[in-house]
């Protein structure tokens, strides 16, 4: 099995997202994965951000040098992940398909953005901002 350096940067207080990275067995395929929340900072999502990221409408996986972002990032996942748990096989049935990637992620970063507020929690941005005064 081929060895990757993966990060996958999402959103931990995010149900969907939360369950996404721990259902999703991306380690079968690549190796160790290293899962970081936007919410924490750290010098990966400063650089993130910096560079263009808004980690409020998409996750990112890091994969050696590449940087896949939103559905982008799923399809690419979906690319990765072994069919080894009915989760993988959905997942892969559903977002190896770049165009029905594209078209979905709009769909579940709308459902994200309800469910967040239904919960009160605040958008990454927002806790940035406050963290920062």
């Amino acid at each position: 099995m081929l060895r990757r350096e993966a990060k996958i940067v999402y959103d931990e207080e995010c149900p969907f997202c939360s369950n996404f990275v721990s259902m999703v067995r991306l380690k079968d395929a690549v190796g160790p994965v290293t899962l970081l929340n936007a919410r924490d900072g750290g010098p990966v999502v400063e650089d993130l951000i910096a560079q263009g990221f808004d980690l409020d409408q998409g996750m990112v996986l890091l994969l050696d040098d590449e940087v896949h972002y939103g559905a982008d990032a799923m399809h690419r996942i979906a690319l990765l992940t072994t069919p080894s748990t009915f989760f993988n096989k959905l997942n892969g049935l559903v977002f190896r398909s770049r165009t029905v990637s594209k078209v979905l992620y709009p769909v579940l970063k709308t459902g994200r953005a309800i469910t967040l507020m239904l919960l009160g929690r605040r958008s990454i941005a927002t806790d940035r901002a406050s963290a920062a005064k």
